[in-house]
């Protein structure tokens, strides 16, 4: 069979696919792509058992119907280099020997018969659905993914919670010293239901959704979940566990209110944070009418840094003390030219919100102090 298609589109889908597989992989099929022609279009599919991605390219010719497999690094180590141009492959089925021929030159490689690539796992049971916007779905997970514990401790914690509310869609992250809950009011659900979406495809997506309404239909049981746009299908096994209940958490009575600058309190804690020990990355936040001043020590090597920041806040005078990395990473992930810190007591944790909300959404992120030594 021949199958003629754009060398720069064919390479395109394979880099989008590309992140789904392993270095290793318990099955050698698994380091290879699946082909699947039908008519006028090619799907391409990657998978490493957990997690499969599917995405199609448009064909200029294809003479018949057909499956076969290519090892992944083959593949793209073939085209990467062959600019932009029809290229035609050339598959014997009965061999799978097979010969790419462009402009000015020809390769030949052996792929692999498609009978043993497993086939994805089947969406049964109690099933719910949604249609989403792939922008309010990227910006979901951009905003928590971050938050998202990395160890294996606690499984539940390592992935993004999708909480389907009667009121909104609510995305959470945490990891126990940090968290991040954005709720998305343009979905509502008749009843309460979510799912543990893992990191890795919770990632991948993040390469994948475009910003702006386009449509994502969502599909998801208690083991299972599905995403597919008009561009690609992703299919992911979920993490089993009970998400901790992230509003308990979150202290109700805040009473005191610092709104500053984001870039400005970014840079200074970059600079603080060079005095500061390596070892607790402590900052310490004093806050005084109109003034906010941080700074930092590091005891062991006599060194210490301090600077003045100019805020809106009128309460009484009260410091507290936050791991200075943590808190960086909540301020990169807020969106707008202000923040706004609510707070209780030195012991409680604190509110990082942005002072402007979006419309439709609402972004709420939480950071536990550090007790503080003086």
């Amino acid at each position: 069979m021949k199958i003629k298609v754009s060398s720069a589109a064919l390479f395109s889908r394979l880099t989008s696919i590309n992140r789904v597989l392993n270095s290793k992989n318990s099955f050698p099929i698994l380091d290879c792509y699946l082909f699947e022609t039908q008519g006028q279009q090619m799907s391409i599919t990657a998978s490493d058992s957990e997690t499969t991605l599917v995405t199609t390219v448009e064909l200029i010719e294809c003479d018949s119907d057909a499956r076969f497999c290519i090892k992944a690094k083959t593949i793209q180590d073939s085209l990467k280099e062959i600019s932009e141009q029809p290229i035609v492959l050339d598959v014997n089925l009965d061999t799978l020997e097979i010969t790419g021929e462009y402009q000015n030159g020809k390769f030949n490689i052996i792929g692999e018969r498609a009978d043993e690539y497993p086939a994805p796992h089947a969406m049964d049971g109690d099933t719910k659905s949604y249609t989403l916007s792939q922008g309010h779905v990227l910006s979901g997970i951009n905003n928590t993914l971050f938050a998202t514990a990395d160890d294996e401790i606690r499984p539940v914690m390592t992935g993004v919670y999708f909480d389907f509310t009667p009121d909104c869609l609510v995305f959470v992250g945490t990891d126990g010293r940090k968290l991040v809950r954005k709720k998305d009011f343009t979905v509502k659900s008749e009843q309460q239901v979510g799912f543990i979406l893992p990191k890795k495809p919770a990632n991948i997506l993040k390469s994948l959704l475009q910003k702006g309404d386009a449509n994502l239909e969502l599909t998801f049981n208690d083991k299972m979940a599905c995403l597919q746009a008009p561009e690609f299908k992703l299919t992911c096994r979920l993490i089993d566990g009970r998400y901790p209940n992230y509003n308990s958490v979150i202290p109700q009575n805040n009473p005191y209110t610092a709104t500053i600058d984001r870039a400005a309190l970014v840079s200074t804690l970059k600079r603080v944070l060079v005095f500061s020990s390596q070892s607790s990355a402590q900052v310490k936040l004093a806050f005084k009418k109109e003034q906010l001043i941080v700074s930092g020590r590091d005891i062991d090597y006599s060194t210490s840094a301090e600077e003045r920041l100019m805020c809106e806040y009128d309460a009484p005078a009260m410091s507290i003390g936050f791991k200075g990395t943590l808190l960086l990473d909540i301020l990169n992930n807020l969106e707008g030219a202000e923040v706004s810190f609510q707070l209780a007591d030195p012991g409680r944790a604190g509110i990082i919100l942005p002072a402007q909300q979006k419309e439709e959404e609402e972004v709420l992120m939480l950071l536990m102090p550090m007790m503080l030594n003086d």
